[in-house]
């Protein structure tokens, strides 16, 4: 059995693919196995293991037939988040930051959510919300 992997359906697929190829490396130890910035597909794996999917917006409405349908309303809440776990989260954000990402939240110890926890939220280019997270 696999074990799950988000896929994130995008829109500015080069935008995302560089942003995502140059942090999963050096924050999660994950190597790009397929794909480029040209899409519409790119997925990183660690071990063998998939991690993180990219696919092209369009081309997945295409198949499913729900090209027609209307892209969500800004302003919106969030309805979901990708969790990295990094060593530092003070620098984990930095290269984030200058990888395309945009600051929500700078890095701050929260031991209301866990011993030890420090945390950092950021948006990739899409504006799809990220949490850096370690525990000391």
């Amino acid at each position: 059995m696999h074990a799950p992997y988000p896929r994130l359906l995008v829109a500015r697929f080069a935008d995302c693919f560089r942003f995502y190829a140059a942090v999963l490396p050096p924050l999660t130890g994950a190597d790009l196995d397929k794909g480029g910035p040209e899409g519409p597909y790119a997925n990183w794996e660690v071990d063998g293991r998939g991690v993180l999917v990219l696919f092209d917006r369009a081309a997945m409405a295409s198949v499913l037939g729900t090209g027609d349908l209307p892209d969500r309303q800004e302003p919106f809440q969030d309805t979901g988040m990708l969790v990295l776990r990094v060593d530092d989260v003070d620098e984990a954000l930095a290269l984030c930051l200058g990888s395309g990402g945009a600051p929500v939240l700078g890095a701050a110890d929260r031991p209301e959510w866990g011993p030890g926890l420090r945390t950092a939220h950021l948006r990739d280019p899409e504006g799809r919300l990220l949490e850096l997270q370690s525990y000391s």
